[in-house]
């Protein structure tokens, strides 16, 4: 029982320095760089993604059309869809955060 006790005046202990080791505004100002720094390459892979999307949408839907399928239009406008929500999505985001 009075390991507990000690153990849990050290870790309060701890606690307490560690908060008082200031306002953390140069902790949260450096992980705000490095998150922005991150959405340039995340921009790119989303249009890259959107891009592969659209690729295999246009080939499904030509296979579709190719066979006569009646829903052509159907899956066309989801895969169209599909990629404009990519696009739209990526760049929204960033004006968001940048």
């Amino acid at each position: 029982m009075t390991k507990r006790i000690f153990l849990s005046g050290v870790i309060f202990s701890y606690t307490l320095i560690a908060m008082g080791q200031g306002n953390g505004s140069a902790g949260i100002s450096e992980a705000t760089s490095m998150i922005t720094s991150y959405f340039d390459p995340i921009t790119k892979l989303i249009y890259a993604v959107g891009a592969v999307a659209g690729l295999v949408g246009g080939i499904k839907v030509y296979n579709k059309f190719s066979a006569g399928d009646p829903d052509t239009a159907k899956v066309a406008s989801s895969w169209f869809g599909a990629c404009i929500f990519l696009i739209v999505a990526a760049t929204i985001l960033r004006s968001f955060f940048l």
